[in-house]
């Protein structure tokens, strides 16, 4: 268990030195946070591996779209081709050739901490690859080709508006009506 630990507070910077961070039982950090973690770790592991190596301040958008698609490799999405049989169907009653990709959802929120991640570690809003142009349009690009491959239209979730307190409460019984005062006809 002590070792899980110790990769939890352990990060690798970017000339590949582990540095441990000091675990306290009262700080800990939020699934999400340990994610943005190793999804940020993961893309610097990516430019430091990039022919020729990248440093971050040289990453463009073209840098993200080029890291998305080296992702695809380790998608778990079946995405069929628009030649496909089974092109447009939610259940494929058979399986098919088509490639797997990573789900939309799920490159919607890696890119969602990345922008996140970016900023926190020293990069200017303005500045951000992971919010460029070319990433929001291959995103939406991405969630139109799986939502028609799969034959599901992709509709925005809308806001559930909070009901008001008086339908949430249950209505009482009126209370019984006043005799009238005496002497009153």
């Amino acid at each position: 268990m002590d070792s899980i630990q110790e990769m939890d507070n352990s990060s690798i910077s970017q000339d590949g030195v582990a540095s441990h961070a000091p675990s306290s039982s009262s700080s800990t950090t939020s699934r999400y946070e340990n994610q943005k973690r190793r999804d940020w770790n993961t893309f610097m592991q990516y430019l430091k591996n990039h022919r020729p190596p990248l440093a971050l301040s040289w990453c463009s958008g073209a840098h993200v779209l080029e890291f998305l698609r080296y992702l695809d490799r380790f998608g778990k999405t079946k995405v069929h081709t628009p030649i496909c049989p089974f092109y447009g169907y939610p259940n494929p009653p058979a399986p098919c050739p088509c490639p797997f990709r990573q789900a939309w959802g799920s490159l919607d929120a890696l890119i969602g901490r990345l922008r996140a991640a970016f900023e926190e570690n020293g990069g200017k809003p303005e500045a951000n690859p992971f919010g460029t142009r070319a990433v929001r349009l291959y995103l939406r690009e991405v969630r139109d080709l799986q939502s028609k491959a799969r034959g599901i239209s992709y509709e925005k979730k809308k806001r559930k508006r909070p009901s008001s307190a008086h339908q949430q409460t249950p209505s009482l019984p009126l209370p019984p009506p006043r005799p009238p005062p005496p002497g009153a006809c």
